[in-house]
This record gives structure tokens, sequence and C-alpha cells, in this order.
């Protein structure tokens, strides 16, 4: 039977075959194509395995969860939009009214924000406990305890949460145990093999590593994936294929890509933490972290975040910042290129002075994300910026003289 023209326009070359294709090929649809009526029927009910719909079920975007889950040592991921989308689709499956959340106070800013100012508006007890301190995930956690929710390191002061004690402490009492794994990724650290039962990632820090999209992604056991998936499926904070296809084709570099960073970082902390203008230098990598032996059990690798204070001001920390000539004043991390931010005036300016100073972010404090520039370049560019701390500090010291 032939068709009209314009029929032949949208029905012809429909359906290419791409299974010979070499790179994967990206699902960009919404909709899916069912054998009949009763295949449409048993893949909806999930009777039988199929894409239903791209709000929930892509290929491209099921094969980044396969991807990601393998790496990470799961059995499973769930995929959203963002990563709040995957710690609020989290507390969507599992926190109720009546119910309560334990959260490290130096989680990100912007999670703290979404446990504390909304979920507890729903009804949800929100305890905020200090990471490092297990006396106070004990006092906290109880039989009505959802879950405990942590990011190790910390971001940005990088302390480090014992994951397997509190892990153990959690278990105990009936409470899932989430682990933030943002900063060090599956190449540093795996919390499951220390007990945590979910695992989130901020997929377009490291994972994507070139500052494309913004993406989140949760791994964990079989089980509680279908819970999230059928969070997924109800709110909707879907990740589009090509997004997808971005972070999936990104971890094929993930290690190479990690380690390189890491060690570019480790010989910056040495370096910066020997300025007169540098104060405090917060990274895991560095032997005299209070934490040291902890991180040598936890982790096999430190990342590409630090940060340290500066001069005695947030001025001081504005002008550091914006002497810099090569590394971007950003507030991404995990980005081939360098960035730099001020926290308390971006990633925690939500919070308030009191809250900032609960959790440790100082005016003084700047972030460092480290890219893959050569390490001399950046050392020049910090040293530039500090360098205008100093010229400021005489400039005033000149103006107090003369008057």
């Amino acid at each position: 039977m032939t068709h009209h023209l314009t029929t032949r326009a949208v029905r012809i070359g429909q359906f290419p075959d791409m299974s010979d294709a070499y790179c994967e090929p990206i699902g960009m649809t919404s909709a899916y194509v069912f054998a009949s009526a009763a295949d449409a029927a048993s893949k909806f009910s999930g009777a039988k395995k199929g894409n239903v719909y791209s709000r929930f079920s892509n290929p491209t975007v099921r094969s980044f969860e396969k991807r990601i889950a393998s790496m990470q040592g799961a059995e499973d991921g769930v995929a959203f939009s963002s990563g709040m989308a995957a710690i609020v689709g989290i507390a969507h499956a599992w926190l109720s009214a009546g119910k309560n959340l334990v959260v490290s106070r130096d989680v990100f800013g912007t999670t703290l924000t979404a446990f504390c100012n909304y979920f507890r508006k729903l009804g949800a007890d929100v305890r905020v406990v200090n990471l490092t301190c297990l006396n106070e995930w004990r006092a906290a956690i109880n039989e009505n305890t959802a879950f405990v929710f942590l990011e190790s390191p910390s971001n940005s002061l990088q302390n480090v949460g014992d994951i397997a004690a509190i892990a153990q402490i959690a278990h105990a009492l009936g409470a899932l145990v989430v682990v933030d794994n943002t900063l060090l990724t599956p190449i540093h650290q795996n919390p499951l093999e220390h007990g945590a039962d979910l695992v989130v990632h901020s997929a377009g820090k490291y994972i994507d590593g070139q500052g494309r999209c913004v993406a989140g992604v949760v791994v964990g056991s079989e089980c509680l994936m279908h819970e999230l998936r059928g969070v997924l499926r109800a709110l909707g904070s879907t990740l589009g294929a090509m997004d997808a296809w971005l972070l999936h084709k990104s971890l094929e570099l993930l290690e190479l890509r990690v380690n390189a960073i890491s060690q570019k970082t480790l010989q910056l902390a040495h370096w910066i933490r020997t300025q007169p203008e540098v104060g405090r230098v917060f990274y895991t990598g560095l032997n005299d972290h209070d934490q040291h032996a902890l991180i040598c059990r936890q982790q096999t690798g430190y990342g590409g975040v630090l940060s340290f204070e500066v001069g005695c001001s947030r001025e001081s920390a504005w002008a550091m910042i914006d002497s810099l000539q090569l590394i971007s004043i950003a507030t991404n991390i995990g980005d081939t290129r360098s960035m730099i931010t001020h926290p308390a005036s971006t990633t925690h300016g939500k919070l308030s002075p009191d809250e900032r100073l609960f959790v440790g972010i100082t005016d003084r404090l700047v972030r460092l994300s480290v890219g893959l520039e050569n390490e001399a370049d950046l050392m020049s560019d910090i040293h530039l910026g500090l360098t205008s701390i100093s010229s400021m500090h005489a400039e005033r010291e000149g103006e107090s003289v003369a008057t």
C-alpha cells in the first residue's frame, strides 16, 4: 500500500536498527511503541519488563544507572534531574510525618535547607548532629528514625564521618544509612562496603566532569531502588536522555580524571599551607588531619576539593578571589577547570550567620575545586590572589599612618 507524502514524511525510516552502533545511541523519546494492547497493559502494571514512559523509564538513562551502580558496587540505581532532586526523592520515599531523620550539620548547605526548612513543614522531626561525634549520633537516633544522612568528607570543611560506626548505631534501631559520596566518587570511596544502604551523587560534579549538565543518582539494593523509582514515577524529577548519555560516557574516564585531580590537589594543599596569608587548610590528604587514621581506613584517595582560610575577614577572601586570573569564580566542583568560591556568601549563603558559625563556615573561608591545569600555573594564580591581600593590608596601614 502506498501512503500519501505527508504520511511517508512522518513514518518512513522511523525505526532504524542501531544494534551495531559502536557508540551507544541516545534514546531521545518520550513514549514507546507496544506490540499490542496486552503488551502495553503488562508493562504498565510491571508484570513485564520494558520501557513505558520516559518520565521513569528510558534506555539511555537506564544504561547510566546500571553503569554507576556497578562502579559503586550496588545492585541498582535511580537517576534524577539534580543531586537535590535525588536527596528529596529519598526523603519522599522513607520520611513521613511523625518520623525523624538525623543529618550531619556540615552537609552541603542546600541539603540542610531542604531538610530543615521544608520537610519540617511536613511534620518531620529533623535532628542535626556533629558529623564526627558518635555520641551525638547515638543520642539522636531512635526507633522512630527513618534514615540518617551524612556527607563524608564534608563540603567544605573536609570533616570525615565514621560510616561503619554510624551504620552500626542506625541499623541497630532499624534506620537506613544514606551517604553523599559526591566529593570522592566511586573511585576513592565505597560507603556500601562500610555499611551504608544508599549512596547519592550530585552527578553534575565529578561524574560529568565538564560542567555540562545537572543531575543526581542514588544507588543501593534492588529492593530499595524499586521503592525509590516509585517516587520518581509519581513526582517526575526526571533526568533527560541527553544528559544521561553525557554522564554515561563520562564514567569511562572518571578514574583517570579523579586520580589526576587528586594528585594535583594534594600537591597544592601542601603548598598553600606554607603561604603567609593562609590560616587553616582543610583537606583529607594532609597527614595531620585530625581523622587521619579513619581516612586511611575509609578512603582510597582524597579528591579534588580543598578549603582554606585567608586574611582576617570576608573582604580579604573576596579580594583574593577577585584577583585571580586563571581560576574561575564558580560554585560547581569536579570540573576539568579549577573553580573557587566563597562558601559563606554562596553555597551556604541561605544559612543564617549563627547557622554558618554552627557548621564552621567562616567569612575567611574559600573553597577550591582543583581541575586539570598545570600545578605551577595554579600556584602562580593563587599566589597572585594572596598577594592582593598583602597589598590591601599594606595600603590600609599606610592610610592609617597618614591619618
